[in-house]
């Protein structure tokens, strides 16, 4: 709660709130869309489902010591910090279903976690050794 030790930004904070508050339509259509798509592709993919609750934790309201508007802007964080790391490793699992493949080696790009066990950017060789086409159709 680091605004709490910037009083003189208060009016700063209330001209921001709007557009802190407009993202959460934003978070509940990614819910929606995001889930549809875990719920209906991964089965067809033969994936395992990622258990959602592993990604939720709303427990700062039971702090005696937060206001309500505290409380509410905890659960508000949580949500879209949940949901952000939740829709991150359902497309982390997608790209590693899908894709496969490095990204361009550049200092500036982090890649993510996931990408550490991909096939080198540009091998043409380990591409079609790990992935053989004469079986598959979109190929043919």
């Amino acid at each position: 709660m680091e605004h709490l030790k910037h009083k003189e930004r208060f009016v700063r904070h209330i001209i921001s709130a709007p557009f802190i508050y407009v993202v959460f339509f934003s978070f509940v259509i990614l819910d929606i869309f995001v889930e549809l798509y875990h719920r209906i592709c991964f089965p067809l993919y033969g994936l395992e489902l990622i258990d959602r609750t592993k990604y939720i934790k709303f427990d700062r309201h039971k702090l005696s010591y937060l206001t309500p508007l505290q409380k509410f802007n905890c659960a508000y964080c949580s949500y879209g910090n949940w949901l952000i790391a939740y829709v991150k490793e359902i497309v982390a699992q997608t790209e590693v279903y899908w894709c496969g493949i490095q990204s361009e080696k550049d200092p500036n790009f982090i890649p993510p976690e996931h990408h550490k066990n991909f096939l080198p950017y540009g091998d043409e060789k380990a591409f079609f050794k790990e992935y053989t086409q004469k079986d598959c159709k979109l190929f043919q």
